[in-house]
């Protein structure tokens, strides 16, 4: 992820990204199941500690993200779960600040409901065919959707506030190609176990016309 500090993105890039991540909680709310906030509690403490790890890559940071995990995990869940992440650490550590945070946000979560939606079909039936490859690949996949989407919102939002970021936005995304294959081999390894030792924190955050049809195929 990029923390985009302060100072640097223009006012409809700001506002854009407020009201389309109040928005995305608002609906993530309202899908809200209580039994999953253990788990949605872990992985953004997970995202907090590793986004502190940071590579400063002006005029933003590289670091782990995560985000294509506590998609596939979480769901709309991971929206929420992000959003209160960045503010702690926006809070108290000064990364990124309060006015960013709905970009921040949005960077981040889009690419996780991304994940989310793309992998999903895939991993259900490698779950159910207990396919440890596919397993692995996918969640591979998902890694490499949550760097790249990030990566190239955040150089979205700094070429949509001038032109001047051009050159800084191809830098950042010249910094996320390593950040892109370490972060792909660790989300399939991390799926991988997952689905070995409790499947069911995947399979029951699959959209549920997919798992529906998918029920129905095996019966």
């Amino acid at each position: 992820m990029a923390h985009i500090p302060e100072g640097v993105l223009s006012a409809p890039v700001l506002i854009t990204g407020a009201l389309v991540t109040t928005a995305a909680v608002a609906y993530a709310i309202r899908k809200l199941d209580y039994d999953r906030l253990p788990q949605a509690a872990v992985l953004a403490a997970c995202f907090f500690v590793a986004s502190l790890v940071a590579v400063p890559a002006y005029p933003s940071s590289v670091h782990l993200l995560l985000n294509g995990l506590m998609g596939l995990m979480l769901g709309w869940l991971a929206v929420p779960a992000l959003l209160v992440a960045l503010l702690l650490q926006a809070v108290f550590f000064g990364f990124g600040g309060l006015l960013v945070l709905g970009v921040n946000c949005l960077n981040i979560a889009l690419p996780a409901l991304l994940s989310y939606y793309l992998v999903s079909p895939w991993l259900n039936r490698a779950l159910l065919a207990n396919n440890r490859r596919q397993l692995f690949i996918s969640g591979m996949i998902a890694g490499a959707i949550g760097v790249a989407g990030t990566g190239a919102l955040v150089c979205l939002a700094l070429v949509l506030s001038g032109p001047q970021y051009l050159a800084a936005g191809k830098i950042i995304m010249l910094t996320y190609l390593p950040l892109l294959l370490v972060e792909s081999l660790i989300t399939g390894a991390i799926v991988g176990f997952v689905a070995k030792v409790a499947p069911e924190l995947l399979q029951r955050q699959l959209p549920q016309p997919l798992v529906a049809e998918e029920s129905h195929a095996t019966n």
